[in-house]
């Protein structure tokens, strides 16, 4: 069995090195494939130097971006496994054992493993998909509110770890390299769900997640993260158009969505920098574009 890991960076040089470090240790890994999305930290010069890790190299393309291009790179390669993660977990020794245990039920075309955080166990995968509801939330099921202590079948996971049979890409093909982030491994993982295959969430294969913002204030948080609101608005908002099953689903869940951020943006912009007034019709304009599926890199005020 031929597996391949795909390890997509952007100027995150020591998480990086760490992520690299725990996947040494995996086995039976065939090769390790990093994308390195225009890295400007020195993480191209470090990698240069790794004989034992394929590299490429391309312009800031985001996460779905970077996905696209090490999936496609080791499908070419034969992989009959493809292992995806961000620079920012960390596979512990035996978690590809775990998930190979399951690899035999040929049903299964994704395997997720169990993410944790400063020791508690952080997930954000979902039992099944909501595409009739508006007023309710498209993931249904939430893994977050339920004690899980053996494999059980989901419907979405992330890109932080996600393990995919390589016939899972002949039939439904490569991520939306269109969303850059946000939405992209909840798209994949529909599109193979819909193609029948079943998603299997393994709480025994862990790895670690990096924790981020932790001393930071709310107002400091939320301008750190202000420029991704607009791909996470944007990006929702398409897939319950492109995906909704109703007019109301189509429009009317994205709109929910994107007015709680204009109206959290309008009343705390005089008390808060973490928005601004301005920050407004750009909210407005992911939600737009996300309705005319209109996908792509953007520029946002910083």
């Amino acid at each position: 069995m031929k597996i391949i890991a795909v390890v997509v960076t952007y100027n995150r040089l020591e998480l990086l090195k760490r992520n690299l470090s725990c996947l040494r240790n995996n086995a039976p890994l065939s090769s390790v494939v990093v994308v390195n999305n225009g890295s400007t930290d020195g993480t191209g010069e470090w990698l240069a130097g790794q004989t034992d890790i394929v590299v490429l190299t391309q312009d800031n393309v985001g996460g779905s971006g970077g996905f696209y291009t090490g999936m496609q790179y080791a499908f070419g390669q034969g992989a009959d496994w493809i292992w995806c993660m961000d620079d920012d977990v960390f596979p512990r020794p035996d978690c590809l054992e775990d998930l190979l245990s399951y690899t035999r039920q040929e049903e299964v075309g994704i395997l997720a493993p169990r993410r944790l955080q400063e020791g508690q166990i952080y997930t954000n995968d979902f039992l099944s998909f909501n595409l009739t509801r508006p007023f309710s939330s498209m993931y249904v099921g939430r893994l977050a509110k339920m004690q899980v202590d053996g494999a059980m079948e989901i419907s979405g996971t992330a890109f932080e770890g996600l393990f995919v049979r390589r016939d899972v890409v002949e039939r439904i093909g490569l991520p939306n390299k269109e969303l850059f982030i946000f939405c992209d491994d909840t798209d994949y993982c529909l599109r193979a769900v819909s193609a029948g295959y079943k998603i299997l969430y393994v709480p025994d294969a862990l790895m670690d997640k990096e924790k981020f913002f932790s001393a930071d204030s709310w107002s400091e948080r939320q301008r750190k993260k202000k420029w991704k609101r607009f791909y996470q608005i944007r990006n929702s908002t398409y897939l319950n158009h492109h995906y909704g099953r109703n007019w109301a689903v189509r429009y009317l869940r994205g709109f929910n969505g994107v007015l709680g951020y204009m109206v959290i943006a309008f009343f705390t912009a005089p008390f808060s920098s973490a928005y601004s007034w301005a920050d407004i019709p750009y909210f407005w304009k992911a939600y737009c574009d996300g309705v005319r599926e209109r996908l792509g890199k953007v520029a946002f005020p910083q």
